[in-house]
């Protein structure tokens, strides 16, 4: 009897949205030449991404900010509502606040400069696809220091700190439940909590909000990206 190969892992499927053809031609590069990853489409405004998005939802999506027809920010919105299983990724030469906070809220995965090497790129596109957050640390450095919250913060609880600072080491709901010995049902229940309490919409930006509270540190951001 002849012995049946196992099916081959299927790539993480990615679409590549940035107005310069110059550089979506260089991160397209970086990107296949990794086994693991497949750039399925690429879009050289909002609106065209948006229609590939449709047409065939990818599994993480990396975009740019400023781009025709539509922003990074829009389209991150449009995607989180219609399809949030997809992930998605801006790889942008903006480090301005205002910009990093609407696209955390906007509902972003993880956000990484440009000026990022490439196999730094290829790492964080793995991990967003993987569930977890990415920001850079140059990013999350510049947020920390001048993000500012109107609200009031209601504390957190042993529990949920716990599993705040999971979160900010990249851990999955599933590795976070297994570490807490909990089920992951009341992972998502401890992390609706913590959203409601930071007012945040977002895992990356309910880390970045938990740093500028002091409820964690930069060290305990284990799985960022390094610049």
């Amino acid at each position: 009897m002849q012995n049946q190969s196992p099916d081959p892992v299927q790539p993480i499927r990615v679409l590549l949205a940035d107005d310069h053809a110059v550089v979506r031609k260089g991160i397209r590069d970086f990107l296949d030449a990794d086994a693991e990853i497949c750039v399925l489409a690429e879009a050289s405004d909002g609106a065209m991404a948006w229609r590939l998005v449709a047409q065939q939802p990818p599994d993480v999506a990396v975009l740019d900010i400023r781009m025709p027809e539509l922003s990074g920010i829009e389209l991150t919105k449009r995607i989180k509502a219609q399809y949030p299983q997809v992930r998605v990724l801006i790889l942008s030469a903006y480090d301005d606040e205002p910009y990093i906070l609407a696209l955390l809220r906007a509902g972003a995965d993880g956000y990484v400069l440009k000026t990022a090497q490439g196999d730094d790129l290829v790492r964080a596109v793995k991990q967003v696809y993987a569930g977890k957050s990415v920001l850079d640390p140059e990013i999350a450095a510049k947020v920390v220091a001048t993000l500012t919250h109107t609200q009031p913060v209601e504390p957190l609880s042993e529990r949920e700190l716990e599993i705040v600072r999971g979160v900010s080491k990249g851990r999955t709901n599933r590795e976070i439940a297994r570490d807490l010995q909990i089920s992951d049902r009341t992972v998502q229940g401890h992390l609706a909590n913590v959203f409601g309490k930071l007012h945040v919409a977002s895992r990356t930006e309910m880390v970045t909000v938990a740093l500028q509270r002091g409820l964690i540190t930069l060290d305990d951001t284990s799985d960022t990206i390094s610049g």
